[in-house]
């Protein structure tokens, strides 16, 4: 008889393994994006198995292929990451009994696909037993996927003649991302507002253009959410 532990996070893998449809070519065009920045191969596959956020992974990419400085690089990151916060807000209710260890690993796994189907599974009726099984269930098979396609976008970038640019690749990426998400005012206007901004502060030194887009749209958004 399955443990409800293991039920449990079964339940997460299967909730989560449609989603690695989707990630598994992100995955890959971030191992061969950051080996044609000349990051070294090891380094790449270590970003996705310490960094483990897809879009802090493409960003740091794109501003380590400009000789960009590591404080702007890190700036970056930090505004781009501030929707974890408001992730970790809202599954703090449910796993505020976990021991610190439990805490500190699901805070690791916390990625947008992982969320997306753990919250919607707790806010399903009646009581879940071992709730936080399902969340490493889900995180740990994502995690999984992006290590895999990490690799395989590494070889692929590997074996790629050097007169084969990559780089549009990285755009069609984020619009893929974004796209599905507008779905509301706050959302769109967010969308729209960062990238005028971005359009208008293009020739700011550093690439800070990106992270005063960022806070023009993260602005844009909770203002027009909080109207609502």
């Amino acid at each position: 008889m399955i443990s409800s532990r293991t039920k449990e996070f079964l339940t997460g893998v299967k909730a989560e393994l449609p989603l690695i449809i989707g990630v598994f070519p992100f995955g890959m065009i971030y191992g061969a994006l950051a080996l044609k920045a000349g990051i070294p191969p090891g380094q790449d596959q270590a970003m996705s198995a310490v960094i483990f956020a897809g879009s802090s992974q493409f960003i740091t990419t794109q501003l380590v292929d400009m000789a960009t400085p590591g404080v702007v690089i890190i700036l970056s990151i930090a505004v781009i990451n501030l929707r974890h916060a408001l992730y970790s807000a809202s599954v703090t209710p449910y796993l505020r009994n976990l021991s610190p260890l439990w805490k500190g690993m699901l805070a690791y796994l916390l990625t947008d696909e992982a969320y997306a189907v753990t919250i919607v599974h707790y806010g399903q009726p009646g009581e879940l037993i071992h709730k936080h099984w399902f969340f490493l269930g889900a995180g740990l098979t994502l995690w999984s996927s992006w290590q895999v396609s990490t690799a395989a976008g590494i070889f692929l970038g590997a074996i790629i003649p050097p007169g084969w640019s990559l780089d549009f690749t990285l755009a069609l990426t984020f619009i893929a991302m974004l796209v599905p998400i507008l779905k509301d005012r706050p959302s769109i206007a967010a969308a729209i507002s960062a990238g005028i901004t971005a359009i208008l502060f293009f020739n700011f030194p550093y690439k800070l253009g990106l992270v005063a887009a960022a806070l023009v749209g993260i602005a844009i958004g909770m203002l027009l959410e909080g109207r609502k």
